[in-house]
């Protein structure tokens, strides 16, 4: 039995280790790097029955069935975690599950996520939030929850945020739709103040942008697509910003900002000390909306791609802190979907398993972010926001690590894709720096990109 897991493994290029194959490897001459400890340094690393056993330079006493690893070329940080990610599980699980979805993370070097609450139904009472929980544990991945501010996402009626946050919820949000509003997301911040609870928004004035199919630009008139236009997106920011400081200094996260004036809306608000913190997905700061002139579905998503000097400032955003964290708004869809007529096909691509390609890519080989910077946005900021506890690189505590090569090229080929969908515009794309080894829950996985 045991020989034919073994096989069965190696077949499909995952390895996934459980308690009945010990995890015993050792890592030589490997840069660990976790910026919430200061730390910055090359060491041998021994990981054994998902423990970090031991961390020293030249390491010379273990056991003698412990794989070695030459690890001069791979960096290791605190897993990576994204925080916004749509698992579809409830309702449409043959765009992705549970399983899939965690699987996705892994082979993409997370080891925790946050699922959006627009399913079907919506995660916004007890009862469908624990089946989740309950559906999620024994994972290599960290599964956490956000939940809905409004019942059902309609905008309508406050659901029970205090009850959800007591079972688990980390932030509350109607993502997929924004809280239209201002007077119920002025008693949405009145009711977190109770708790200090987190919200957040996927910022859209509807009225502006209904039936968009990408950015309002001169592009999008030449082609006769209904544009999108940014100030849609700042509308809603602002609105919020100003609601969250009247109402006492609420905490509120912008979720995946577009454009140059949306960062500079979170960055002054900031200086005045409000409690705001915000994301930017991967596209958003990699891909411009010329990339719809060829009327690829797999560039349609919302918020759309904007144009160059909205990724510049948007990297400007990353380089001063204004921007904490990158997430990829993981949003799976299948082929079919996506190959219907350009209006009527879904907004949305996945992203779990090319983002830190396309990060190391774009800001670290372009010498716009350090390393140290971008583990700080793709790992340990989202947790803080989400007050998540940061994993430790240290003798005998658990592994929950991401292990990478910098400077790997890969070609990305959409068809290794663990995901139920391939909805990419990345694919056939080359990419340089590539996730190698995910460690969590005392199992680990070996990207197959």
């Amino acid at each position: 039995m045991f020989k034919y897991l073994e096989i069965e493994c190696i077949f499909v290029n995952i390895l996934i280790i459980k308690e009945k194959k010990p995890l015993n490897l050792l890592f030589k001459q490997i840069r660990l790097v976790n910026p919430n400890d200061e730390l910055d340094v090359i060491s041998d690393l021994w990981i054994k029955d998902g423990i970090i056993k031991q961390i020293k330079p030249n390491l010379q006493n273990y056991d003698t069935e412990t794989q070695i690893i030459d690890s001069a070329n791979f960096v290791c940080c605190p897993g990576l975690f994204d925080m916004h990610v749509h698992f579809r599980t409830p309702g449409q699980n043959h765009k992705e599950t549970i399983e899939s979805g965690s699987n996705s993370a892994a082979n993409g070097g997370f080891t925790g996520v946050v699922c959006m609450p627009n399913t079907s139904p919506a995660i916004d009472n007890e009862i469908t939030l624990e089946w989740l929980i309950n559906n999620s544990k024994d994972n290599i991945i960290d599964i956490k929850y956000s939940a809905a501010i409004t019942q059902n996402r309609k905008g309508e009626k406050l659901t029970n945020m205090n009850s959800l946050n007591d079972k688990g919820v980390v932030i509350f949000t109607d993502d997929g739709d924004p809280v239209k509003s201002a007077d119920m997301m002025k008693k949405a911040f009145d009711y977190a103040s109770t708790n200090d609870l987190l919200l957040s928004q996927h910022c859209e004035e509807t009225s502006l942008t209904s039936g968009f199919g990408m950015d309002e630009c001169e592009l999008s008139f030449k082609l006769g697509l209904k544009g999108y236009p940014s100030v849609a997106e700042e509308i809603i920011i602002n609105r919020d910003i100003l609601l969250s400081e009247y109402c006492g200094n609420r905490r509120y996260h912008v979720q995946h900002l577009s454009t140059w004036k949306s960062v500079n809306l979170v960055r002054q608000a900031k200086k005045k000390g409000i409690r705001v913190t915000c994301e930017v997905s991967p596209h958003h700061l990699s891909l411009d909306h010329n990339n719809l002139s060829t009327f690829d579905t797999n560039f349609k998503m919302n918020p759309p791609l904007r144009s160059q000097n909205d990724i510049d400032l948007i990297i400007e955003g990353l380089k001063d802190g204004t921007i904490d964290c990158i997430a990829t708004d993981h949003a799976p869809h299948t082929e079919e979907e996506k190959n219907n007529v350009f209006d009527l096909a879904p907004n949305g691509i996945v992203g779990l398993e090319t983002s830190l390609g396309v990060c190391l890519t774009n800001l670290f080989h372009t010498g716009q972010l350090g390393l140290n910077e971008i583990v700080l946005k793709m790992s340990i900021n989202p947790r803080l926001i989400l007050n998540i506890e940061v994993p430790k690189i240290e003798e005998g505590v658990m592994a929950n690590l991401t292990i990478f090569d910098p400077n790997e090229l890969w070609k990305v080929d959409k068809t290794k894709f663990i995901s139920k969908s391939r909805n990419t515009p990345y694919n056939e794309i080359e990419l340089k720096g590539k996730p190698k080894y995910t460690f969590n829950n005392n199992k680990y996985y070996i990207s197959n990109l």
